[in-house]
């Protein structure tokens, strides 16, 4: 009965594994296409800079220690996950081969030892899901309950905490299970060659009294179970991420090495106004953009197609743990503007049109954008651009681009910006300083003061 039990599941886990990899490969390529539906951006330059950046910022997690008890909260959840997962290698070849602990006779005394280090992290990540739990559902918080955080963004956070708590027990249960069973090897010969003799392990062994009475078949059943539920709930995550905040796991590595390397504070020309500008001081160079008004399009950003490649990317690795909107002055103030709602916002309109262009095709419009359906101009308004939530996220999003875009597309395509703003672009452009005085006049201040000191 258990040899037909174990053929079965041999040829049941291929069938999931295969299964899992297309939806899963389906699934990064549907992303892949919504990031590249953004403007084309150069970021290969200074390859030894980003590496170094991706090392900090994603690997090291350097930002996340601002906050050091939650940094490292989140660091033992991060490691269980990295570390953790390398025992999936184990229990995907013993689905494919089926084995039972394939790596015994490879490690040898090793490997109860390796097995005990990951229960540990597995325990650590329990313990401080647990504490995250609490805490981002006891109203103590305010950036876990703005406006934005309704709904699926406050599910998705409890899911996924609670998805991990569960299958760490499943993990635990799962060794308990097995611990026993080395032990029934004179009751069951397929139990005694499937079930090598490695001992108990350092946590698990605490869920051995729940099981030391049940039967061998029982507990050759739990254990099947709880090895299945493990290894199916670590594939049906590693899909789920991708719909959630967390695809952050991956995309904070490509994302933080495609850092913008420049200071902060600059901001970029736009290519074809500073043509533009050339041409009318007589210094105009070749540029295919300018000579070719077709490629021209639209000043700014109005929807996400307008925005480059990189800005849709981080759309993707938001984390939406809020510390952008938790340092926005503009946020503190009272204003509408959140920095985590735009990038949630990009991220959403980002799905929508991916998912129309794929089942209507690519000249599909649905008559909606990103500026005006999700983003309104009140929150564009509010930013005072001051970085700090650019400086603030951990994996180096950039809220503060996108916004800078859909301004341009306000101001130049809509002549939508305050009276005030008018004015003060009038002033620049005649007296090249935002006050309505002549640069002849600019001095006459220290003139006065000077003749008043005589």
């Amino acid at each position: 009965m258990e040899i037909f039990i174990s053929l079965f599941q041999q040829i049941l886990f291929g069938a999931v594994v295969i299964i899992f990899g297309i939806l899963l490969t389906d699934r990064i390529n549907f992303i892949k296409s919504n990031i590249q539906m953004g403007k084309p951006l150069d970021r290969n330059d200074r390859k030894g800079e980003r590496l170094k950046a991706m090392l900090l910022f994603a690997f090291g997690q350097k930002k996340m220690f601002d906050r050091p008890f939650v940094g490292l909260l989140h660091f033992v959840i991060y490691a269980g996950f990295l570390i953790i997962n390398i025992e999936i290698l184990e229990i995907i070849l013993d689905g494919l081969l089926g084995t039972h602990r394939l790596f015994v006779p490879i490690l040898g005394g090793w490997y109860p030892v390796l097995i005990n280090f990951f229960e540990l992290l597995a325990l650590g990540v329990v313990l401080t899901c647990i504490v995250f739990l609490i805490r981002r559902n006891s109203h103590l918080i305010p950036r876990f309950w703005s406006r934005e955080m309704k709904g699926f963004p406050v599910l998705d956070g409890n899911l996924i905490l609670i998805f991990e708590i569960l299958l760490m027990l499943f993990l635990f249960t799962m060794n308990a299970t097995d611990s026993i069973l080395q032990t029934r090897g004179t009751e069951s010969k397929y139990v005694s060659e499937h079930y090598p003799v490695v001992g108990s392990f350092l946590v698990s062994q605490i869920f051995i009294p729940l099981y030391r009475d049940w039967d061998t078949t029982s507990l050759f059943y739990l254990e099947r179970i709880a090895w299945w539920v493990h290894i199916l709930g670590i594939m049906s995550f590693g899909i789920y991420v991708t719909y959630s905040k967390h695809l952050h796991i991956a995309l904070a590595f490509p994302n933080t090495y495609f850092s913008n390397l420049e200071p902060k504070g600059k901001l970029e020309n736009m290519p074809v106004v500073t043509a533009e500008v050339k041409s009318m001081l007589g210094i105009a160079e070749a540029n295919p953009v300018v000579e070719n008004s077709a490629n021209i399009g639209r000043f700014g950003a109005k929807d996400v197609e307008d925005l480059t490649w990189k800005n849709l990317m981080e759309a993707y690795t938001c984390t939406e743990c809020g510390r952008c909107t938790s340092v926005c002055p503009a946020n503190l103030t009272g204003k509408l503007l959140s920095p985590r709602k735009i990038m949630m916002d990009t991220r959403d309109r980002m799905e929508e049109k991916g998912y129309n262009l794929r089942l209507h095709g690519k000249d599909y419009q649905d008559g909606k954008s990103l500026y005006g359906d999700y983003i309104t101009k009140e929150e564009i308004m509010a930013c005072t651009t001051c970085n700090a939530c650019v400086e603030a996220c951990p994996v180096n999003i950039n809220p503060l681009d996108i916004i800078i875009q859909i301004r341009q597309y306000i101001a130049m395509e809509e002549s939508g910006t305050p009276a005030q703003w008018n004015s003060m672009f009038a002033n620049i452009e005649n007296n090249a300083a935002p006050w309505a005085f002549s640069p002849s006049d600019r001095f006459n201040w220290a003139e006065e003061l000077q003749s008043k000191q005589v």
